[in-house]
């Protein structure tokens, strides 16, 4: 069992309170009828700075029973392509991993590893996990971090992914997890922000790859919101509309040094 690591501090550890601020940050969202996607790219900073960009992301389209998490590794431990098979422990329950599609993954991939120690004290998948979890019941997870990748290395690992999806045969939601450029100056960030959500919205991933390390931008879930694009380019998605923006600075104040936040909706 994979336990919570930021409950408490990321985001309530109180089932109840967790499920108001969730509920909160859905607000007239949840009437709405949910659409169709292909994925989501959704950041996962604490609730107070980035929730409600998640949760209205979320929220906004259709969340079946299987969700593929692509998320950053912040803490540099374990495996470069780490995918966990164990259930997940959130405030709000359980979220047993979706074995029969992770089987797949280590099936066609040569670089993904089944790996637990990557998740141990990763957030940037976790803190995705209870408003997945509001929003669809009878949630499967598969769970996957990533570390720096070459641009060769995120195809191979996109190519067998859409190919274990496709043999999976279920509906299978990809929710990639980032935030987006830290710790500049609003101008400065938003700038760099700006040309990375070009990209997105451009559905380049190469482009998106290459600017951000070209313009050093510190968007920490780049490996994955580039395999996101490349898997939903194969499945024939053609267009990346950015559903929310905001920075830290909205939030705290101080727009010295900022981390921004973006919620996408690939179709």
């Amino acid at each position: 069992m994979r336990e919570p690591v930021v409950a408490g501090r990321f985001y309530p550890d109180d089932a109840d309170e967790l499920r108001k601020i969730i509920g909160g940050y859905l607000g007239d969202t949840q009437h709405r009828s949910p659409l169709p996607a292909a994925a989501v790219i959704a950041p996962h900073a604490g609730y107070i700075y980035s929730g409600k960009v998640a949760t209205q992301t979320l929220g906004a389209v259709n969340i079946p029973e299987t969700v593929m998490l692509l998320g950053p590794n912040h803490t540099g431990k374990g495996s470069s392509a780490a995918l966990s098979t164990q259930p997940w422990l959130t405030p709000l329950g359980v979220v047993p991993a979706n074995t029969e599609l992770a089987n797949l993954i280590l099936q066609n991939s040569e670089i993904i590893t089944a790996d637990e120690i990557a998740h141990r004290f990763e957030h940037s998948l976790e803190v995705q996990l209870p408003i997945l979890q509001k929003l669809q019941p009878h949630l499967s997870l598969i769970a996957l971090t990533l570390s720096n990748q070459s641009y060769d290395s995120c195809e191979e690992i996109a190519e067998s992914l859409y190919q274990s999806v496709m043999q999976y045969k279920g509906k299978t939601l990809i929710v990639a997890s980032t935030d987006m450029n830290h710790y500049e100056a609003r101008s400065v960030s938003n700038a760099k922000d700006k040309l990375a959500l070009q990209a997105i919205e451009a559905m380049d991933p190469q482009a998106l790859y290459a600017t951000v390390k070209k313009n050093k931008i510190s968007m920490c879930g780049v490996i994955p919101v580039v395999i996101t694009l490349l898997i939903c380019l194969k499945m024939g998605a053609d267009s990346a509309d950015i559903s929310a923006y905001m920075d830290s600075g909205d939030v705290s104040g101080d727009t010295g040094q900022v981390v921004g936040y973006a919620g996408v909706i690939i179709r």
